[in-house]
């Protein structure tokens, strides 16, 4: 696995070096760069995970860097922290507004400098993983959180969830009305959390009209129903009165043959080590998507449940 690459940006050689070494105990990949413009120079060669950049340096200042740096497509990932002797609370508004994730003032102590770092790319990397139409996190939480219950040895249930018949709604009514059901999907998730009352459930969007759901496995099947119970009563209300009083929709292929497709449904294939053990995220998901597949062949919304045991 890569290490986190940190680009240290300092005009004082003792710094750079403290900086540095610290860095490195900690596990980190340093690259170091005396000026703003040789810091913009390194970034866009091989982009850092984060620059902590200093104001005041010669041929570039730390701010100038900074603008320059968030204009950037290269460098939209990458965390910023700025150092600055500056106190004045103006000037460490105006290295926020242009973009940087958090400031150190000079003289530092070494152990919050590396826990203020940590804090940012924790904070950046929950952040990529966040699905930005629902909320939700992505695929690098949802491994974790299956892989957390499976060293814990807890009883879990798995649940993928996808929606049928969504790419013929998103053509008909367009991709902003699509994005509403896609929202509504995780609304409906997150209340039927709600309904059975699993506080410990997790809820993740793995991307498009898919999701993921991870429930004690011992209400896994009242989870289910309550999330098809909301679904069916509010689907309905995305669609067109005429279309909604026919129960489909006509969709034009390229060729202008027109189909008929049902109203969206939801299917769900769930998986529970309560009748033989899981042993990775990896046999988890692969299970769940074979049993959404066999809940997908029956009309309207359904869940398929493993009862196998070996």
């Amino acid at each position: 696995m890569s290490r986190e690459r940190i680009l240290v940006v300092d005009d004082d050689q003792d710094i750079l070096r403290v900086v540095r070494i610290n860095l490195e105990l900690e596990g980190f990949d340093v690259a170091t760069a005396e000026d703003g413009q040789e810091a913009i120079d390194q970034a866009l060669e091989e982009p850092p995970d984060l620059v902590l950049l200093d104001i005041m340096m010669p041929r570039m200042d730390g701010l100038t860097a900074l603008r320059k740096m968030r204009s950037h497509p290269a460098m939209a990932g990458t965390s910023i922290i700025l150092l600055t002797a500056r106190g004045l609370p103006e000037d460490r508004v105006r290295g926020l507004d242009l973009g940087a994730d958090d400031y150190i003032t000079k003289p530092f102590d070494v152990n919050e400098l590396i826990a203020r770092v940590k804090a940012v790319l924790r904070r950046t990397k929950a952040a990529r993983d966040t699905s930005p139409l629902t909320g939700l996190p992505g695929n690098f939480r949802i491994g974790a959180e299956i892989e957390e219950r499976i060293d814990r040895g807890v009883p879990f249930a798995l649940i993928h969830c996808d929606l049928d018949n969504f790419k013929a709604f998103n053509d008909h009514y367009g991709f902003m009305r699509g994005d509403q059901v896609i929202k509504f999907c995780a609304d409906v998730l997150r209340q039927a959390v709600a309904d059975v009352g699993d506080e410990s459930a997790f809820i993740g969007h793995i991307g498009g009209d898919d999701f993921v759901a991870i429930t004690d496995a011992t209400i896994a099947e009242q989870f289910c129903k309550a999330v098809i119970d909301r679904f069916d009563d509010g689907i309905l209300d995305y669609y067109d009165t005429a279309d909604a009083l026919k129960g489909y929709i006509e969709v034009t292929d390229r060729r202008g043959e027109r189909f008929a497709f049902p109203i969206v449904s939801i299917s769900m294939g769930v998986v529970t080590n309560l009748n033989r053990p899981i042993t990775s995220q990896w046999e988890a998901s692969a299970i769940a998507v074979e049993m959404k597949e066999y809940a997908k062949k029956q009309h309207g919304s359904s869940f398929r449940i493993d009862r196998r045991t070996a």
